[in-house]
């Protein structure tokens, strides 16, 4: 048997109390103070390091000030200050650059080479060969132009005292371009060579650029250069005649550094030093070695030994010299600086800020040095919280950046004398990329963070949804089931309470289970008892309406007042009508047992038809074409019930006045078809096969019982046990209730 659900108001729930949610609250806290502490742990050791990161690079700051400083009052750093547009030059030459000394003592060998070394003003090519074009710091020290440098070279060849002709010995060509002007100098190789290979001499100069020298040429007085050869054989070289290091200074005049000594008047006056165009200047010294002679007839193919040289011609028979070989030249690409002031800020951080300043009337910034950006972007969040975070110890400066926002920076100053004035040199190190670069490091402990409040996350969930709300939802479930108890129905509020979806196998699902399976019980057993009392008010109105239509028929019968049977079918309909009344027969209907037989359906018709006026229903015909008589499988009085309730309900719909007929006509094959036709509305097409069914009407039931929807029930409930059907159709003027009969032997 299928057991119906049990239909209950919806339960109340009670306002809880904290109590009995405190143990809920204990596991969340718990939880929550993990995560606290976790991120207490995390920001403790992110204060830690930001402090000693802040510590350390305060400390780095002022090493760092402090090792610029000294490398700046170094030789080699005064003279990045006093040059700081000092370059590597262009094809025309290199411009001088000004010297922290006063000069330089050139005829030295050892002291010019200290020099030079020491304030690292030499340009260095990948070769080895060097050279350091300057001037001195000093005017009056005579306004020379020092030219210091070595090359690797074999031997030399040298001019015999009075020789003209330059092309055959070793010698040095030196081209300066000053204010629009070109000045070039030779100076051939005077020097002898000792025993051991090595050589030293002079460089003597004359104006032009040779190789043949003029009849009357005389030296120039101011000019004075030196060459030395000596030292080991190059790597790859040996013998006597192996390559060795050669060095060399010279000291070149410059008429207009000279003529700025002196006013128009012969009196010393007072120059500006070192020129303001010094940066202009270019001059370019090559190594020239000796060059081979060839025939006249290829005079005019052959190309001067420098675009800036001035050659005099010998005559045009005798042999022209070819090009010299140059050893050396400072125009030639590939030079690189020891020392510039670009390399000064290399070391500084992220973040930090050098400012160099010229002291004087008005101070002059002649550079200006950031430290690299940072190569990788933190994340914003961690910066942020970087920033936010607590440092103790004070900040040396606070400013404003383009945003107007509050941005913090330590600060730090110094001063570098030099021979030609004071300079200032600022560092500012501004702490916010200090944090970017600690959000940097602190990455891999974020994610480390991260991942351990994702755990416990992971961990209060697990313990949420597997454990604590099943306990939650069972607690409010019979905290609601308990609170209803004192309802009228409450031995049935335990229906109300459903577990099931608690089940699982852990321990709280298997206490689920287990409740779940005895509530089971319960409600079957509530279900049980809700159907046997239905059943019992089912059957009591069955009968009680089974009852009602015969007794219809005798209150016709005996109606008349003075009819002593009339007094007690009234009683016996009161005594019925106090059974019939809440619920319909339905479950009385169809375990009701029918005995059929052999029944002549037109004979029976015709009664029925000639009756009906006794049950309150005038106007009903009969008639059939088919022959009589006509058996057919059936058991009278439950087919002259379905008949009358049929008839009873074309009576409510028709028209006053209009009949009612019952006709027989031959259906299918071993079927007889019982038709009643009434005129009135016609029957919604959706509810043609729904008026059927048990309690469908459209009309509300009556005080008496009747109009329940539950005759037409009656009648498809009889037919069926009788192996007949029913059913209804519209037509043109009304409605047909059709029943289809099986037929029996005659």
């Amino acid at each position: 048997m299928k057991l119906g659900p049990v239909e209950l108001p919806a339960l109340a729930v009670p306002r809880l109390g904290l109590a009995a949610f405190r143990r809920r609250a204990v596991v969340h806290l718990a939880f929550l103070l993990l995560a606290l502490a976790t991120v207490g742990l995390v920001l403790t050791v992110l204060i830690d390091q930001k402090q000693r990161a802040y510590q350390r690079y305060a400390q780095g700051f002022r090493q760092s000030l402090a090792e610029i400083v000294l490398q700046l009052r170094h030789p080699s750093g005064q003279l990045a200050l006093l040059n700081p547009t000092m370059g590597v030059g262009d094809r025309d030459g290199q411009a001088p650059v000004l010297l922290p000394f006063s000069a330089i003592d050139f005829d030295d060998q050892n002291k010019a080479q200290r020099a030079v070394e020491m304030a690292g003003c030499g340009l260095r090519w990948p070769d080895g060969a060097s050279l350091c074009a300057a001037v001195g710091a000093n005017a009056y020290a005579g306004g020379f132009l020092y030219l210091v440098g070595s090359l690797e070279s074999g031997p030399l060849a040298g001019r015999e005292h009075g020789a003209l002709d330059l092309s055959g010995v070793h010698r040095a060509r030196v081209t300066l371009k000053l204010r629009g002007g070109t000045q070039t100098w030779i100076a051939p190789f005077e020097g002898t060579a000792a025993a051991d290979g090595t050589q030293r001499g002079r460089l003597t100069g004359f104006l032009g650029a040779g190789p043949q020298l003029p009849g009357k040429a005389r030296p120039v007085r101011e000019f004075r250069g030196w060459l030395w050869r000596e030292g080991p054989c190059a790597e790859g070289s040996s013998g006597p005649d192996c390559a060795r290091r050669t060095f060399y200074s010279i000291r070149l005049p410059v008429e207009a550094f000279q003529d700025a000594l002196f006013d128009d008047a012969g009196h010393r006056a007072r120059p500006v030093w070192p020129p303001a165009d010094l940066d202009q200047m270019r001059v370019r010294v090559e190594l020239l070695g000796p060059s081979e002679p060839i025939a006249p007839t290829e005079l005019p193919a052959a190309a001067s030994e420098s675009m800036h040289a001035s050659v005099i011609a010998p005559p045009r028979q005798a042999p022209t010299p070819a090009p010299a070989p140059i050893l050396f030249d400072s125009a030639k690409p590939g030079a690189s600086l020891a020392l510039s002031l670009d390399r000064i800020g290399a070391s500084l951080q992220p973040g930090e800020t050098l400012r160099i300043e010229r002291l004087g009337k008005q101070a002059t910034t002649i550079a200006e040095r950031r430290g690299p950006e940072l190569s990788e972007r933190a994340l914003p969040w961690l910066i942020h919280v970087m920033r936010r975070l607590p440092v103790q110890g004070e900040v040396l400066g606070v400013g404003a950046d383009t945003d107007a926002t509050e941005i913090r920076w330590l600060t730090a100053s110094d001063d570098v004398a030099t021979p030609s004035g004071r300079y200032r040199l600022d560092l500012r190190g501004d702490l916010r990329s200090l944090d970017r670069q600690l959000a940097l490091e602190a990455r891999p402990l974020a994610w480390l963070a991260a991942a351990m409040l994702a755990a416990v996350a992971l961990a209060w969930l697990m313990v949420e949804l597997g454990l604590i709300r099943g306990i939650a939802v069972l607690t409010k479930r019979a905290a609601a089931v308990s609170y209803n108890m004192q309802d009228a129905r409450a031995d049935q509020r335990i229906g109300e309470l459903d577990v099931a979806d608690l089940r699982g196998r852990d321990e709280l699902g298997i206490l689920a289970g287990s409740l779940a399976d005895a509530l089971t019980r319960v409600k079957d057993g509530l279900r049980r008892e809700q159907l046997r009392a239905e059943r019992e008010r089912e059957m009591w109105h069955a009968v009680g309406h089974e009852i009602m239509s015969p007794l219809q028929s005798l209150m016709v019968l005996h109606g008349a007042g003075d009819d002593p049977s009339h007094r007690y079918v009234q009683r016996m309909q009161q005594a019925v009508k106090v059974l019939y009344g809440s619920a319909p027969p339905s479950e009385a209907l169809a375990s009701a047992d029918l005995h059929t037989e052999a029944l002549d359906l037109a004979a029976f018709c015709r009664e029925v038809a000639a009756n009906a006026h006794y049950a309150g229903i005038d106007g009903v015909t009969f008639a059939t074409e088919l022959p009589e008589p006509q058996p057919v499988h059936a058991e009278a009085y439950a087919l002259e019930d379905a008949v009358t309730h049929v008839l009873r309900n074309a009576d409510r719909y028709r028209p006053e006045g209009t009949p009612i007929a019952i006709t027989l006509e031959a259906g299918e094959p071993g079927f007889v078809l019982l038709r009643i036709r009434n005129q009135g509305p016609h029957i919604d097409a959706a509810m043609l096969d729904q008026i059927f069914e048990y309690g469908v009407s459209d009309t509300a039931p009556q005080v008496n019982g009747e109009r329940r929807g539950q005759g037409l029930f009656v009648a498809k409930t009889y037919l069926a046990k009788m192996d007949g059907s029913i059913r209804a159709f519209n037509v043109p003027e009304g409605v047909v209730f059709e029943m289809s009969l099986r037929r029996a032997a005659a």
